[in-house]
């Protein structure tokens, strides 16, 4: 079923994220080419396949919560936090900012209620694409912060251009739905 499921989600990506061009990365680089999931992860059949081909790999690796950098990681992790209500076997989720708020609680890990806590939790990042995997370190390092254990992170798409060695360096495995080399 998980095949069926990213076979269907690459073609939506296909048709409503991938674009061929001059493009420059959040990582500095420059393309040929740019994976921008938004507007699947905010369609009705992107964002179900998207949390559901997610979701399976989540709970294969048995973890307590899974979490993500402000934006990309914020809209398929709500998604993934319903149908796994809906399934009936709910995943606790929250989301790190890029920097704290300067009112309200200051916090930089959101989504938690005041006594819940990531201390102790086995954690799982989560994000839409990754290059350099900069934004995905980041996330880790503040839910490492929060007393979280981090060993694995997970994407809708892989790059392949140095993610999965800079993570590695971190102590974090990248695993990935799908890869650069899928659409190519």
């Amino acid at each position: 079923m998980a095949d069926d499921i990213d076979i269907k989600l690459r073609e939506v990506i296909r048709r409503r994220s991938y674009r061929r061009g001059h493009f420059k990365l959040a990582s500095g680089a420059e393309s040929e080419f740019y994976f921008n999931l938004k507007p699947t992860m905010m369609s009705p059949e992107g964002a179900l396949l998207s949390a559901r081909a997610l979701l399976a790999r989540i709970r294969a690796e048995k973890v307590d919560y899974v979490g993500g950098l402000e934006m990309g990681a914020v809209p398929v992790i709500a998604c993934i936090a319903a149908l796994s209500q809906a399934d009936g076997r709910p995943v606790n989720t929250f989301f790190v900012r890029k920097k704290p708020k300067d009112h309200g609680t200051l916090d930089l890990v959101e989504g938690l209620t005041p006594d819940e806590t990531l201390t102790g939790k086995r954690v799982m990042i989560i994000d839409d694409v990754a290059t350099s995997g900069g934004s995905i370190v980041k996330a880790a390092d503040a839910a490492k912060a929060a007393g979280a254990i981090v060993e694995t992170a997970l994407v809708i798409i892989d790059r392949e251009e140095g993610a999965t060695e800079a993570l590695e360096r971190a102590g974090v495995r990248l695993l990935s739905v799908l890869k650069k080399s899928d659409f190519l």
